[in-house]
């Protein structure tokens, strides 16, 4: 069956079955170097031609990008290579991702919506900083686009973002395990968090729209119990964390949760420069700090890197500095 791109795009939610019109915008020329069709019947295209910067038909949730005009083959077999986004500077990644998340969230027919991103990563990828700058983009652009669609929505409080951090178990829950010790030397790593409560969570804010979570306070160096407010105002969740794509135990069950999933990507040594001049920065000596990578967190971010398949978007980190 071939199937011609229409000059329209539009946006289709799987979850709430909507679809809304949506102008082409100028950040969405970048995208995807590599294309997995990952549609309702598991299907995915074949030959698919470059993309246009101008004209391209967007199936949310399916990562599906078919250029203007464009004749190819669609098939029923397993999905191939995960989409991955890149540009010369993170600041053109940030909005595209933006402006790809904007309309989605805007088109829920229900109040309690969210559209819940997992954001997911090595220590030193960026996270954070993607999480915070497009969480910030939205909220911008939610006037400009969305008015139309909820004039209940403060624009400032379009998007949200919930850390895992303050899903960290307590200092007291480490000093009470079998090797404090290693409990301790080794808080970041998967079994020093409490994925249950995290999942717990998120399925309240999924099903009844608000729910309150912790932060997670560096000084102390514990979490703070209901630190954060997400309530029905807040469309977009950005939910983000080192383990979200696991496929092990509780975090399979907490990956399901999310809308969207997206993986950072970015080079072992790289990130590992960034988290060595983090733990100098909060003044450990730097032999300690090398110590800390090479106990905790690169075998942490090994395993971390596995679960990049599991992803629906790959977003390439670009070095910070350039």
């Amino acid at each position: 069956m071939e199937i011609a791109a229409s000059a329209s795009w539009y946006l289709f939610g799987t979850r709430t079955g909507t679809q809304q019109f949506c102008p082409p915008s100028p950040s969405e020329g970048l995208l995807l170097k590599k294309t997995n069709f990952n549609y309702f019947d598991r299907g995915y295209v074949s030959g698919l031609p470059a993309l246009s910067r101008n004209y391209s038909l967007l199936f949310h949730q399916t990562g599906l990008q078919i250029h203007k005009k464009a004749h190819f083959q669609v098939f029923c077999g397993k999905q191939r290579e995960t989409p991955v986004i890149e540009a010369a500077c993170m600041e053109d990644i940030y909005d595209a991702l933006a402006e790809r998340l904007v309309p989605t969230a805007a088109a829920a027919s229900t109040s309690n919506y969210k559209h819940i991103v997992g954001l997911a990563g090595p220590p030193g990828a960026g996270k954070t900083t993607l999480a915070s700058e497009v969480a910030r983009r939205i909220n911008t652009l939610w006037p400009q686009k969305c008015i139309s669609f909820d004039s209940q929505v403060d624009p400032s409080e379009a998007a949200i973002i919930l850390p895992m951090d303050g899903f960290h178990l307590y200092r007291h829950q480490l000093d009470a395990m079998e090797d404090p010790e290693k409990a301790h030397a080794r808080r970041g790593a998967p079994w020093t968090f409490d994925p249950g409560l995290l999942l717990r969570c998120l399925e309240t804010m999924r099903d009844q729209g608000s729910v309150y979570a912790p932060s997670f306070d560096h000084g102390v160096g514990d979490p703070v119990e209901d630190d954060i407010f997400v309530d029905v105002r807040h469309k977009v969740v950005i939910v983000e964390g080192n383990y979200l794509l696991l496929e092990e135990g509780v975090w399979k069950d907490i990956s399901t949760i999310f809308d969207e999933k997206w993986f950072v990507d970015v080079d072992m040594e790289i990130a590992m420069e960034r988290v060595l001049k983090r733990h100098i920065s909060t003044g450990k000596p730097p032999h300690v700090a090398k110590w800390r990578i090479d106990y905790n967190d690169r075998p942490n971010a090994e395993l971390i890197m596995k679960s990049k398949n599991n992803a629906d978007l790959i977003v390439k980190s670009v070095d910070l500095s350039r």
